[in-house]
């Protein structure tokens, strides 16, 4: 790996923020669980700040690309695209269930 690749470092806070959202998302569903829903609502916000971050990061270099700025092609900067895609549909999945779960959680009582 060519430790002066731009990409690399690059690479590091998408794979860290996408981790960072993960977390929080993960998190935001432990409270769906104990019927926490405030709570959840708050971590999947924290989530969708991380992984819109993450987002940014790769966004910023595909706009430089696309101006013609050439990059050294870099195995790290795919898998950081993956992780940050399989994440962010995780972020859109857990949002989602939260809305559900406190739904039929409401609905229940009446």
């Amino acid at each position: 790996m060519d430790e002066n690749n731009i990409l690399i470092p690059v690479s590091m806070k998408i794979i860290m923020k996408a981790g960072n959202a993960r977390t929080k998302a993960n998190e935001a569903m432990d409270d769906v669980a104990a019927f926490q829903f405030e709570e959840a609502k708050n971590k999947i916000a924290e989530a969708r700040i991380e992984i819109t971050k993450a987002h940014q990061e790769q966004t910023e270099i595909i706009q430089k690309e696309a101006a013609g700025v050439h990059y050294e092609s870099c195995l790290l900067f795919t898998h950081a695209q993956d992780t940050l895609m399989t994440i962010m549909s995780e972020v859109n999945l857990a949002e989602k269930m939260i809305l559900v779960f406190e739904s039929f959680y409401k609905q229940k009582d009446r």
